[in-house]
């Protein structure tokens, strides 16, 4: 099975994440938003997939720092470009993978989409 993790590597999530991959031997390529970017298309992608509320991580201190502007931007159409500027209010990790998409790392959902 072909899949890709994006994230940024410092995350503790995004660890935890690829520490699990690993023990269960399941082979996948890391996309580090900080070093290689986030295309706004597949962005676009992962909220009409998953929603645009499991894909912003509202909780994040980044997402705080945002202007009321850019805030209002996460709204609408734009949103995808808004997440590509800031990375780091993309929930992470996010997996795609053949049977679909992944946001955040739960374990027991991993397990059962993954293994």
């Amino acid at each position: 099975m072909s899949i890709t993790v994006y994230g940024i590597p410092n995350c503790d999530t995004v660890k935890k994440a690829r520490v699990w991959l690993d023990k269960q031997g399941i082979a996948y390529t890391f996309h580090d938003y900080k070093k290689q970017g986030a295309d706004p298309a597949r962005i676009a992608r992962w909220i009409a997939a998953a929603g645009l509320d499991k894909v912003v991580n509202k909780a994040g201190t980044t997402f705080r720092k945002l202007d009321d502007a850019q805030k209002a931007t996460l709204a609408g159409d734009d949103a995808p470009a808004v997440l590509a500027e800031n990375t780091s209010v993309i929930k992470r990790p996010i997996v795609e993978h053949r049977g679909g998409l992944l946001v955040g790392f739960k374990e027991a959902e991993w397990a059962n989409a993954l293994a």
